[in-house]
């Protein structure tokens, strides 16, 4: 393949991944009109459209889809071969692409960036906040982050935060209007802020467990989301009681008396936040950087 056919294709892959000419354009450091003109020639190189264009959207043909899952991974592949070849000398350098939940984004991630970026000047962190479980492999990202029981399979896992309890919560002046429940069952009469997870149709059942005893309950209220933020949000302005993961910003919340936890002994407990990556590769060196960064360096990479 000469030199110019494989920049096509990376173009192709890019744009592809990012839905989008600009974004695509920016990553690679072309114009758009620059990486349109090198689509175009791919196209009339192999005589097939790959992409359908529209002034809002760009998306892949059925022949472009069927292009990009054969080379997508290939790329990778070979992006993590010159990876390898720079930091072989030492040099930890590149970019790692990370797919990550947003709270994930803002619990482990933001507060590392300074750090890292330090420690590690020449790389380029590239960061895409995805809380609808996207597959890390075919959109080429290094790693993803997602809470324990939502991995995908076959990955190589690396714990980041310990377990979490979940938990019920609403303002004092919701609670002086409506009354405090005092039972995972007492929740049907209340106004309740509910929650539906990224890339699933249906609204979550709230889970409760005491003493050996689990419980689901469907809930009702005025608001439903998709977001934890916007649900706290939600909570403090008196919308209704909050049902979310016992995070820092539920925690201050709760500490400067703007929200009362409520039912705290049918907390249950669910699973941490992991990063994982494909068991078909080795993790880069800057993989491997990133990785010792979020855990303060102080944990090996384990596999599950």
């Amino acid at each position: 393949m000469r030199g110019s056919e494989y920049a096509e294709l990376k173009a192709f892959a890019a744009v592809v991944e990012r839905a989008s000419f600009a974004r695509a354009a920016e990553l690679l450091g072309l114009s758009p009109s620059a990486l349109s003109q090198t689509i175009r020639q791919l196209e009339t190189r192999l005589a097939v459209r790959l992409l359908n264009r529209t002034t809002r959207s760009v998306a892949p043909t059925e022949a472009g889809s069927s292009l990009y899952n054969r080379i997508g991974p290939m790329i990778l592949e070979l992006d993590a071969a010159v990876m390898e070849a720079v930091t072989s000398t030492g040099r930890i350098a590149g970019t790692i692409r990370i797919n990550t939940l947003g709270m994930a984004l803002k619990q482990v991630i933001a507060p590392r960036l300074g750090r890292f970026h330090r420690a590690y000047p020449d790389v380029v962190l590239d960061i895409v906040i995805d809380d609808s479980l996207s597959d890390i492999v075919t959109g080429r990202f290094d790693a993803g982050i997602r809470v324990g029981r939502r991995l995908e399979k076959d990955m190589n896992v690396v714990r980041l935060t310990r377990d979490v309890k979940m938990i019920v919560a609403a303002s004092s002046n919701y609670l002086a209007r409506r009354g405090e429940p005092t039972s995972p069952v007492d929740l049907r009469g209340h106004a309740c802020i509910n929650w539906r997870l990224p890339g699933r149709d249906g609204i979550s059942r709230w889970e409760f467990e005491k003493k050996g005893k689990k419980i689901e309950i469907a809930v009702e209220g005025p608001l439903i989301a998709n977001r934890q933020d916007v649900a706290v949000e939600a909570a403090l302005q008196g919308l209704g009681i909050l049902y979310a993961y016992d995070n820092e910003g539920v925690e201050q919340a709760i500490e400067r008396g703007k929200l009362k936890r409520i039912l705290a002994d049918w907390s249950p407990t669910r699973p941490g936040l992991y990063l994982y990556y494909s068991n078909r590769r080795h993790p880069s060196p800057v993989l491997r950087a990133f990785i010792d960064c979020l855990l303060d360096r102080d944990k090996a990479i384990t596999t599950r």
